[in-house]
């Protein structure tokens, strides 16, 4: 997995499978999130999500009161999303 950040937007490349990959996605969040009250994550083509990812992300939405806006190049991680009735609290859009 790879991640790309700018001020605002998350990008991240390849399947986000392992705690390594939950740490950098946290560090990166945390740290736009400081400066940040609204966030785009683009997840180019991962097919899934860790739940640690999707806990946090829940985090930052509730406690810390970031808007997130979620868009997804895969189908079954859209699919995951929307079985687990995410959709509408991260902004998933499907893209590509």
């Amino acid at each position: 997995m790879t991640l790309k950040a700018d001020a605002s937007t998350l990008h991240i490349e390849g399947n986000i499978k392992t705690i390594s990959d939950f740490q950098e996605i946290k560090n990166s969040l945390d740290s736009m999130s400081q400066r940040e009250k609204s966030i785009s994550i683009k997840v180019v083509d991962s097919i899934s999500m860790t739940s640690s990812v999707i806990g946090y992300l829940v985090k930052l939405i509730h406690k810390d009161g970031v808007r997130l806006s979620v868009s997804v190049g895969d189908e079954r991680l859209h699919a995951l999303l929307s079985d687990l009735g995410l959709v509408s609290e991260f902004n998933v859009k499907k893209v590509g």
